[in-house]
């Protein structure tokens, strides 16, 4: 039997069973595919889209050993707002990210998220969008280390 982490409740934000927002996170410790599709169950989906994103070994034509990301200490909020936002856009019936931290290697999973839906075209509308405006509006950054030894930050203001 595998041990997940429990999801992560925000201060100041209490879990309902009326939100749709199920699992939002920011974790230093590897991620779970299952915990974050779980999360996004329900019996009046049509539609559930999982985006994984994982280490690639390339970025602009340069050969990529690793990376690392950081986050600001207000990420899981700026999470929120955004997971909000796409809720609040579309009929997500659940809706689930968890973005990791740390260390990474080619090949690990660097964030999932989830999105369920009534109906097919939307979990995927959703659940784009919930990726996009994740890279482009929550504080993590990202460090990349190319085989020549140079470093790169990538989302740093």
């Amino acid at each position: 039997m595998t041990h997940l982490p429990p999801p992560v409740t925000l201060p100041g934000v209490p879990a309902s069973a009326d939100d749709p927002i199920r699992l939002l996170a920011v974790r230093d410790t590897p991620l779970s595919l299952d915990e974050v599709y779980t999360a996004v169950g329900d019996d009046a989906a049509g539609g559930t889209a999982l985006f994984v994103g994982t280490v690639r070994d390339h970025d602009g034509g340069r050969a990529v050993t690793s990376l690392a990301y950081s986050a600001h200490p207000g990420a899981e909020a700026e999470l929120r707002r955004v997971a909000e936002k796409v809720a609040a856009d579309f009929p997500v019936r659940a809706l689930a990210a968890v973005h990791r931290i740390g260390p990474l290697i080619v090949g690990e999973v660097a964030v999932v998220a989830a999105v369920s839906c009534p109906h097919r075209a939307e979990a995927f509308a959703a659940c784009a969008r919930l990726v996009e405006d994740l890279k482009h509006e929550v504080p993590i950054w990202k460090q990349q280390i190319f085989v020549d030894g140079e470093e790169e930050w990538v989302g740093a203001c």
